[in-house]
Order: C-alpha cells, then structure tokens, then sequence
C-alpha cells in the first residue's frame, strides 16, 4: 500500500466527521473501503495526533464525534477543520514564492496558523500535500499567472477541481471528456486520478489511464465534463516531484547532462536565476558563462533554448544541438 493512503484515508474521516456530525464505525469502514479494525486504529491514530475526537452511546449504539470548535485559537475566525486543514497544507502552492518579497509574508502566516496546530496534527498534514503539488517557473519562484475566465467559467472550473481532488483523495475512477490538444478532438477518458500539479500558471491533472497502461498528464482547463464513479482503484506510488526532470510540464523523458554556452551579454542574468534544482555553473574566459543542467531534452527544454537566440549555443549533447539547428533552419524558411 502506498505510503500516503493511510493519511488520506484518515483525512477522509476527518472531513467525514465534520459534514455529518456523528458516525460509527460500521458508517466509517463503509465509506472508505475498509475493516472496522482499520477505522479504530486510524481513530486512535488521529486522537493521538490531537484531533478532538471522542465517541457517545444513543440507543444503544456508539458514535463518534468531532468537537465543532477545535482550533480554539482560532475561535474568532470561526474556522473549521476542513478550512485549517486546507489554508495549511496549501502552502505547497505558495512556496513558488520563494523569492518574491512576500516570502516573509507567507512563511509569518503559516508560522502563525502552525500555531494553532498540535505537533501531532502539523505532522500529519504535512503528508497531504502529497495530493496536490505547485511546480515554479524556471528562471524564477514565482509561478505564472492564469488566463482569466468569466464568472461561469471560473465556478465551473473550481467545481471540478473540486471533484478531482475529492476522487484523488478518496481513491475513485473518473469518466471525463477532455478536449485533446494533440488530436483536436473531444475525447472520453476513464483515468485513475494521482495528483494535481499548479505549473506554469496552469493547473495539471497526472492520472493513469487503464486504456494505455501509463501516466499521462491533463490540463485541468482542458475538461470539459466529467463523473466521479463509485469504482475505486489502488493508488500507485509516485516518487518525487512532478515534472521533475522537465523545464516544463513534461514527464516520462530521462534526464541527461545537458551543456549550454551563454553569452557574456546575458551571463549575468542567467547566473542570477534558478533555472533547474540540477544546475552548475562554469565561469568562462570570455566573461560568458556555461550552465550544466541534469534534465530531459524535451519541448520545454528545446523551447527554453530557442528563447535566448544567438546568446545561447547548446555544447552537449550533439543530438540536442542538431534540433536546435533544425528548429533555426524551419524558422529561417519563413522568413526567405
């Protein structure tokens, strides 16, 4: 069993709890899928991390309850668990702030919402960013800004956010009509939903999809409808980050040592900026500067080159070169 099902599945009760008052534990091991030994060890689990649960008897049967008023330091904001929970752990979406100036902003806030929190509870919200991921812009922490959609559109599309999270959460199949990039076309997938990844001003579903037996990659402003099935599928265990390897949002393609040659023009820029985690820079003699990079050559990559014109010569490898090149050559023919 991958290592964040537990968690999930704790913070399915939680968020159970909360939106019905009261359940036993025959209610909880049917919502999620389990035995009623699983159910009392994750409420243990969950009193030991210093959730405020406890149980009553009503005619003749247990039930277990979350106080309404946890975060008592919290208590004139009037926020609940779901509501903490959510502020805190969607700090993986602001760290693309890094190196902005609200950086003390953000890291203050969070410093005082961790405040209100057991270590147990911080601990364990800590895991659910696991679910949904934010991946910065090269060149810089700060991720993009999206396209603006109209009120319809926006409340539609935070609607089914909403549903993909509540399936990656709890482990359901979706049906959903995606209109492919690629083929032009409105397509119907049954996906086996992973993780939501914030990247380049846009919102990315990863899911496996059964039809192909991979992991593909899915613009969230790109579905068009979809249905959250009963039907509930074994997650599989992704390691690292989203996109890792990738400048973009690419995945799948193996990192190389990739060799790149800036001009003494640019140099400076180039050094003052985090293009990839990967990165080693080499002073040159000519004051320009060399930046080493561990990632795939793919799109983003060829792209990202392509950018810097005649201040950039890629150096390695010859076969990233010879697409450069080839890019340059179809540009040219535009022009003639």
């Amino acid at each position: 069993m991958p290592r964040n099902a537990e968690v999930i599945r704790q913070w399915s009760i939680l968020r159970d709890l909360e939106a019905s008052r009261r359940l036993t534990i025959d209610d909880m091991a049917a919502r999620t899928g389990v035995t009623t030994r699983t159910i009392r060890r994750d409420l243990d689990a969950l009193q030991e991390a210093g959730f405020p649960l406890y149980d009553e008897t009503h005619d003749g049967k247990k039930y277990w309850l979350l106080e309404q008023r946890p975060f008592r330091r919290l208590d004139d904001t009037g926020f609940t668990v779901a509501e903490v929970s959510a502020l805190y752990f969607s700090r993986t979406l602001v760290e693309c702030l890094a190196s902005t100036p609200f950086q003390e902003h953000v890291r203050g806030a969070f410093e005082k919402l961790a405040g209100a929190l057991t270590p147990g509870m911080r601990q364990f919200l800590d895991r659910l960013p696991l679910a949904i991921q934010a991946k910065a812009v090269p060149g810089s922490r700060a991720a993009g800004r999206g396209r603006t959609l109209d009120p319809k559109q926006a409340a539609a599309r935070s609607a089914r956010v909403a549903q993909l999270l509540d399936a990656i959460l709890h482990h359901r199949r979706v049906v959903m009509k995606y209109d492919s990039f690629s083929s032009g076309r409105l397509k119907e997938y049954s996906i086996e939903p992973h993780r939501l990844i914030f990247a380049q001003g846009g919102l990315y579903l990863m899911a496996f999809v059964p039809e192909y037996g991979a992991m593909r990659t899915f613009s969230a402003d790109r579905v068009r409808s979809l249905s959250v099935t009963e039907e509930r599928f074994e997650p599989q265990e992704i390691e690292g980050e989203a996109f890792a390897h990738s400048l973009g949002i690419h995945q799948g393609t193996p990192p190389e040592r990739i060799e790149i040659d800036f001009d003494p023009q640019i140099a400076r820029y180039v050094k003052e900026r985090v293009w990839h985690d990967s990165q080693a820079l080499e002073e040159r003699e000519d004051g320009g500067v060399r930046l080493v990079l561990q990632v795939s050559n793919d799109r983003a990559l060829r792209s990202w080159v392509l950018s810097f014109g005649p201040l950039a010569r890629v150096m390695a490898p010859a076969e990233l070169a010879a697409q450069i090149r080839e890019e340059i050559e179809r540009a040219l023919k535009l022009y003639s």
